[in-house]
């Protein structure tokens, strides 16, 4: 699990990046794709959090 709290932070360049990564341009590609599906799930869940809200 903390693998995967330090890939997130590496994503939005708050967790220092891995010297051994490879530096390929699909996978700088891959990684912009995950910062913008990451931002809308978090967008998403703060949607549904604030209608349950709003619906009590």
């Amino acid at each position: 699990m903390k693998s995967i709290w330090q890939q997130i932070l590496r994503y939005f360049y708050i967790g220092k990046k891995d010297p051994n990564a490879p530096k390929t341009r699909y996978v700088a590609m891959m990684h912009g794709m995950n910062r913008i599906s990451i931002i809308v799930f978090f967008i998403a869940v703060i949607i549904v959090i604030y209608r349950l809200i709003r619906r009590h």
